[in-house]
């Protein structure tokens, strides 16, 4: 497992609105969020499709490894 973990669109855009990193127009955020939404989700069919022995296990596998929040003690 990686030690850095991804984070999702969603993620950081919620990040992003909570710190008030939007000053007064939040849509140039939302749309840089779309736009990392849909790289991560090329890589991610990307990733599947060459694994030719991909199975559902291994997809949530993935994400938890690139994508789940590390959960701090």
């Amino acid at each position: 497992m990686s030690a850095t973990k991804k984070q999702t669109a969603v993620q950081w855009l919620v990040e992003k609105l909570m710190k008030g990193d939007f000053v007064n127009n939040p849509d140039e955020l939302i749309e840089q969020a779309k736009a990392m939404e849909k790289e991560q989700i090329v890589d991610a069919y990307t990733d599947g499709y060459s694994d030719s022995d991909n199975k559902l296990s291994f997809n949530k596998q993935y994400y938890i490894e690139n994508y789940e929040t590390i959960r701090k003690p």
